[in-house]
């Protein structure tokens, strides 16, 4: 086989990896160097460009121009990696939620956040104006992020497991959140936030992908790819429950400590 045939697979293998993923995964970082077929053929590693960061406020209320991939490691910009990811992510049909959506939502902050805040899926009035957090839980959590000093418009990324409103405001099926959730996986490591704040017990299970109780986790740290997880309420649960707000209020102040430490250090 021909030097440029091997090439020609391992592009077409590389893109639609990445189309499905939303990024470019480590596996495929480091591009070999292919020679035409002979008995003693070598294939060396090089190292690919690293790409480059520009800071800003991503919107999500528009749909960029459609692409045949997506991918993390060329010259493009930050911000259109993340603009690309969320075109798929507006364009998405994998489950049925995408039937009985009015609009989705695939998230709202800066592009290089100190902290992804995960909750669990959209509501009533994130389904109508496709923002994540905007009805009463929304301005809960804001309260509660501006009382450690974080804000979706200066140094957070929110967004959820599943882009679409489950009816109803159900809790989101194993099978939906299945579907969605190489988009999270994209958006953090396209994000790479120091931390990650999730909200309630849907979001901390599906991220660690076992079994967490929220009322014996809430406040504790886990990590993810290497980052810094806590899990606390979800706001909704402290608007029916008022009793959770004490220790919501010390997890948060516990999240705080450690951010100022690995910003510190």
């Amino acid at each position: 086989m021909k030097a440029v045939e091997k090439q020609l697979i391992y592009t077409l293998l590389k893109t639609a990896d990445a189309y499905e993923c939303g990024y470019t995964r480590e596996k495929f970082s480091v591009e070999p160097v292919f020679s035409d077929d002979t008995k003693n053929t070598v294939v060396e590693p090089v190292e690919t460009t690293a790409e480059k960061s520009a800071p800003g406020v991503i919107s999500t209320s528009s749909i960029p121009p459609d692409t045949n991939s997506i991918t993390t490691d060329n010259t493009e910009s930050h911000s259109l990696a993340l603009d690309e990811l969320n075109a798929k992510i507006l364009r998405c049909t994998r489950c049925g939620l995408a039937r009985t959506r009015n609009n989705v939502v695939p998230g709202m902050g800066v592009e290089h956040p100190d902290v992804l805040v995960i909750g669990e899926g959209p509501g009533h009035d994130e389904d109508m104006q496709g923002l994540p957090f905007v009805g009463k839980a929304g301005i809960l959590l804001d309260r509660m992020l501006a009382a450690i000093n974080l804000d979706r418009k200066t140094n957070c990324y929110i967004a959820n497991i599943v882009k679409c409103r489950p009816p109803e405001n159900r809790n989101p099926l194993p099978d939906e959140q299945a579907a969605c959730f190489s988009f999270l996986e994209a958006q953090i490591h396209i994000l790479k936030p120091k931390m990650i704040l999730c909200m309630g017990k849907i979001a901390i299970e599906k991220l660690m992908n076992q079994n967490i109780p929220i009322t014996q986790a809430h406040g504790e740290f886990f990590e993810y790819n290497g980052i810094p997880v806590m899990p606390t309420y979800h706001p909704s649960a402290l608007l029916r429950n008022e009793e959770l707000k004490r220790p919501a209020w010390e997890d948060l102040k516990k999240f705080k400590r450690r951010l100022d430490e690995i910003k510190t250090n």
